[in-house]
């Protein structure tokens, strides 16, 4: 089984190129989280917003790095942070290309 967090908030930027290379030590942090299988970073700089699909071995890791991430983010300053967390069906994920 495998969970999927879903996570997004109000962002100004660094957009692109600029915000990979503003992020990279965040993301290489990132990397090392108890559970994650994968994350993809989401931007949409028309609604100024920002975040990332995660993937995790089980809901308790999910939970553990919401919270984490939620309390990083607003002392970054962002007031809302958006996350909901999903049981994958993987029969149908595997039908639709889901890299699960």
């Amino acid at each position: 089984m495998s969970y999927i967090l879903q996570v997004d908030f109000p962002y100004t930027g660094p957009w692109g190129q600029e915000m990979a290379a503003a992020m990279d030590g965040l993301a290489r942090s990132i990397a090392d989280e108890p559970g994650l299988i994968w994350k993809i970073w989401t931007e949409n700089q028309e609604a100024n917003e920002a975040g990332g699909i995660y993937c995790f071995n089980d809901a308790q890791s999910a939970r553990a790095y919401l919270a984490m991430h939620t309390a990083r983010l607003k002392s970054f300053g962002i007031p809302l942070v958006n996350g909901k967390i999903f049981l994958v069906n993987e029969a149908l994920s595997k039908i639709d290309h889901g890299p699960v």
